[in-house]
């Protein structure tokens, strides 16, 4: 079966689904350039207040096929370049993507798929999930902007332990060092990441396409320039007609419907 990323909708939220079964989904070239494609036309539909990205089957993804790497070998090292770019594209237009993406994780969700879930806003995770980055069993290191986000939000020690080891990891102690936003019972990531969904389509999406544009630059920047980019966001916000439609309904003690 060829691996495919399947969209569904489910209310405002978009479902991408890793299709990849009989690989455990694992990833390739053609699921890169469909997931890039999927989120520029979530971007333009105002109908759509977030996305869903989970596994087909009972594992959430194993990561890049080693069968394929093994072939990639015996070419000119611009090829495996080539499909890290377009893998990275992909990390990269997540995270600039102005709307909230989560991650629903079911099983296992190793190497690239590590990185999938890590560069998603939220991940939701069944309590027997686990994650593993063992890229150094093969002799490899980390792709998908995976050292980048362990390095971001976990201890030095932490984060050199999980990448030199490659061990599996638990989604409690994820959980525990904040990773993970919440656990599930098995079985249950999706239909809570769904739930979670819901409640952000209820909020303003200016504001949150501004909360995470503030929080993804605010790693890099200076005290100074994040009150700068705050101060501007916090203006151009006020200014939208959803600010009125908010501060309304709250003196008027009414649930507000946003634009």
């Amino acid at each position: 079966m060829t691996a495919e990323l399947k969209s569904t909708t489910e209310g405002s939220t978009m479902v991408l689904t890793l299709s990849n079964p009989s690989q455990r989904n694992a990833l390739g070239p053609e699921m890169y350039a469909a997931g890039v494609e999927a989120l520029n036309g979530a971007e333009n539909n105002s109908e759509i207040r977030s996305v869903v990205l989970v596994g087909e089957g009972t594992w959430f993804c194993a990561g890049g096929s080693l069968q394929r790497l093994l072939g990639n070998r015996e070419r000119e090292p611009a090829v495996q370049a080539q499909s890290i770019d377009a893998l990275h594209n992909w990390i990269d237009s997540i995270r600039t993507f102005p709307k909230p993406v989560i991650a629903a994780v079911e099983g296992a969700a190793a190497g690239a798929g590590f990185s999938l879930a890590m560069a998603c806003d939220m991940i939701v995770a069944a309590r027997d999930a686990v994650f593993a980055a063992s890229y150094s069993s093969v002799a490899l290191s980390p792709d998908g902007g995976l050292s980048w986000h362990l390095a971001q939000m976990l201890p030095r020690q932490i984060a050199t332990e999980w990448l030199m080891l490659g061990g599996r990891i638990e989604a409690a102690r994820l959980h525990a060092l904040g990773v993970i936003n919440e656990l599930t019972e098995n079985g249950q990531a999706l239909a809570a990441a769904l739930a979670l969904a819901e409640r952000l389509g209820e909020r303003a999406p200016n504001s949150l396409a501004s909360i995470k544009e503030l929080l993804s630059d605010g790693r890099g920047a200076t005290l100074s320039a994040q009150l700068s980019q705050e101060r501007d966001h916090f203006v151009r916000n006020l200014h939208h007609p959803n600010a009125g439609i908010g501060i309304n309904a709250f003196l008027s003690k009414e649930k507000p419907r946003f634009e």
